[in-house]
């Protein structure tokens, strides 16, 4: 037990010294805004090369494989098309918001008719508001929903699109129940008002909300609080925000020698518990429910990839074959209001990297996801990822 503890504390720890990339595509919470998607944008002509910028931090030292990648897979995307033909444009953000929109009027300058990247949400919010006025979309890498509406799309995946389908799969099953443990910094307050949204949509009880300081004695002293409100409050479900690269690991350890049995409390997560796999050992992972995109169509992109730049894409990747995908999609269908905000958010809508998704007229995405388990410390997939809308898990 020793042994397992500390492993956890120092998965902790490497957390919270580095920052992922993937959190870094969020922003503050000040930028929050209430915005709809605009339904407007340029007329393109659908049998003409479409002119695409892509806004990446090529310069940005800490960023630049990930611009390399983002820009790689667009390339891949391309070359999918069928008789769509896409002028990519590449300009370098280096990471800076005031760079990211002085370079999205440039690009718009210079006859984009849309706009993909930027990869951080503070760049990508500047970019947005720098061509707002000359009706250019931007699908942006984000994840993050406060910069989401108007001409803004954040491509990345949300905290509600994991936790309403968390959620539902719950409610159907009589976990209809909950305590959200969350770290109290910015991005496990998004994940909690994402969860009580979720709960709210899907008929499900938040019993009770607990947060703690992001530190180790934080996570400690907040086991036995939310193993007391466990009991007092008869929830059955613990829903956590934290990722395997923050405070996940130790919760995952110290919750159930705490008493908060998997057996009987529904573990469930914001993040993917398989990644990286030794989170799948922890004794609070077993029978745990998170989500995953559809692992087959993942598969395909990143073989595809790796045979056509010998080498593995970053996660993030897929955010730009989709942009590309969607773009080239509506062009496809001959439309010359292809990259209009209406025709962005039509209802069917698009085949990516991890399976279908579609742009909601919030600015946000939606994406079809499987819910998994953890069962002998491997991954089980307990409900497909939908192929379509509108079917079951939507």
């Amino acid at each position: 037990m020793f042994a397992v503890l500390s492993s956890a504390r120092k998965a902790f720890r490497r957390g919270v010294a580095a920052l992922s990339l993937v959190a870094l595509t969020a922003c503050d919470a000040s930028l929050v805004t209430d915005l709809g998607a605009g339904s407007g944008g340029p007329s393109v002509d659908p049998n003409a090369p479409i002119p695409v910028a892509l806004l990446v931090p090529r310069s940005d030292a800490g960023a630049a494989s990930v611009a390399q990648s983002l820009e790689n897979a667009a390339r891949l995307a391309i070359a999918d098309l069928n008789g769509v033909r896409i002028d990519l444009r590449v300009y370098d953000t280096a990471g800076n918001a005031g760079i990211a929109a002085s370079q999205a009027q440039k690009a718009v300058d210079e006859g984009a008719k849309i706009i993909l990247g930027p990869l951080f949400g503070e760049a990508a919010n500047a970019a947005g508001n720098a061509v707002a006025d000359e009706g250019i979309n931007v699908l942006a890498f984000s994840n993050n929903p406060s910069i989401a509406g108007g001409n803004v799309f954040v491509l990345g995946p949300t905290f509600f699109n994991t936790a309403d389908r968390l959620l539902g799969y719950a409610r159907a099953r009589g976990r209809n129940s909950i305590v959200v443990v969350h770290p109290a910094n910015t991005e496990g307050e998004f994940g909690r008002s994402a969860i009580q949204q979720a709960a709210e949509r899907n008929g499900v009880r938040i019993a009770a909300v607990e947060s703690f300081p992001f530190n180790e004695a934080g996570v400690a002293a907040a086991v036995p609080r939310v193993r007391g409100t466990l009991q007092s409050t008869g929830a059955n479900g613990v829903f956590l925000t934290s990722t395997p690269a923050g405070a996940l690991p130790l919760l995952l350890q110290l919750m159930p020698e705490a008493g908060i049995s998997p057996q009987t409390t529904q573990y469930m997560g914001l993040a993917r518990w398989d990644v990286p796999p030794q989170t799948l050992g922890l004794p609070g992972a077993q029978g745990g429910w998170f989500t995953l995109p559809d692992q087959n169509m993942q598969r395909s992109f990143t073989e595809r990839y790796v045979a056509a730049f010998d080498g593995s894409p970053h996660p993030l990747a897929g955010l730009a074959f989709d942009g590309i995908a969607a773009v080239g999609a509506l062009a496809a269908q001959g439309r010359r209001d292809a990259l209009t905000g209406g025709a962005l958010t039509q209802t069917a809508g698009f085949q990516g990297t991890g399976g279908v998704f579609r742009l909601l007229s919030d600015g946000t995405t939606e994406r079809a996801l499987a819910v998994a388990t953890v069962r002998n410390n491997s991954v089980v997939i307990l409900d497909p990822a939908p192929s379509g809308f509108g079917g079951a898990g939507f």
